[in-house]
């Protein structure tokens, strides 16, 4: 009998066991995943000479004045840019996260990727070539990245410490035409409007129509839209022939030549193609 009450009570235990494991909270499912909100678009900028692409320090190229010249650093701004979708609705890529640098001698600074970009069919985009005013003169710890006055601008001579303003575009090279002692020439364009006192304004505004083209963004597909970028039309536009002979250095000193290459540089930009 003490046997069999033992195999009984052995037995209850189990089953308490078994039931209590049997009746506990199952474990709550995984949460699905958060779908995103936007995809990815990228920006080539492919700087060219005419038809000819550019190459720094070795391939004599010639301007529309027939000047000839090699060209040895050329850096500019890209900011502000917004993105128009099919339906004619615009996506303002936010402050921080819209100011690039391009520089000929790093093929990386040279694809702008954009993040966070809305899903949809985009057929133009607008940037600023230079850097808007308000930035210009925000304090120093909401200029950052390659906006970082101590970073990026300096090591690359793209802002001008004397004058706490950013250069917006920087044309350097030699030519027979440039300064008769060293053959160099210098095109530093920069001023946003002035800090304490008015001076020229030099950001200009690009605005792109893809025309029959269009940048799909998904979630599986990223766009690149592949700008070329003509060095010649920093030379010669509709504001002004440029000669290195005429004007073999212009920097913020000289207002009314720098407003006339900004007049001429915001039409150095056209679609090659998107892919």
């Amino acid at each position: 009998m003490k046997c069999i009450n033992q195999y009984i009570a052995a037995a209850v235990a189990a089953c308490a066991v078994f039931l209590l494991f049997s009746c506990s909270t199952p474990a709550s499912p995984s949460p699905e995943p958060v779908a995103p909100d936007g995809g990815k678009m990228r920006l080539e900028f492919d700087n060219v000479v005419g038809d000819k692409n550019l190459v720094l320090n070795s391939v004599t190229y010639k301007n529309a004045s027939n000047e000839d010249f090699v060209v040895t650093k050329f850096n500019y701004f890209i900011s502000n840019i917004k993105l128009t979708k099919s339906d004619g609705s615009v996506f303002t890529m936010p402050q921080d996260s819209s100011y690039f640098l391009i520089k000929e001698d790093s093929k990386s600074s040279q694809f702008v990727t954009l993040n966070n970009v809305p899903f949809g069919d985009y057929t133009a985009a607008e940037f600023m070539v230079g850097v808007d005013s308000l930035r210009n003169t925000a304090p120093i710890e909401k200029r950052f990245g390659v906006l970082d006055p101590s970073g990026s601008p300096m090591d690359d001579g793209m802002y001008w410490a004397w004058n706490s303003g950013y250069i917006f575009v920087k044309l350097e090279g030699t030519s027979s035409k440039g300064n008769p002692v060293n053959g160099k020439f210098y095109y530093h364009i920069g001023l946003f409007g002035g800090y304490n006192e008015r001076t020229v304004n030099n950001t200009r505004v690009v605005r792109m129509n893809f025309g029959e083209l269009k940048a799909s963004v998904t979630s599986g597909k990223a766009p690149e839209v592949h700008f070329l970028v003509d060095v010649l039309k920093v030379f010669d536009g509709p504001a002004a022939n440029i000669t290195i002979a005429g004007y073999n250095s212009i920097m913020g000193g000289q207002p009314e030549k720098s407003q006339q290459i900004a007049d001429n540089y915001v039409n150095m930009f056209t679609l090659d193609h998107i892919h």
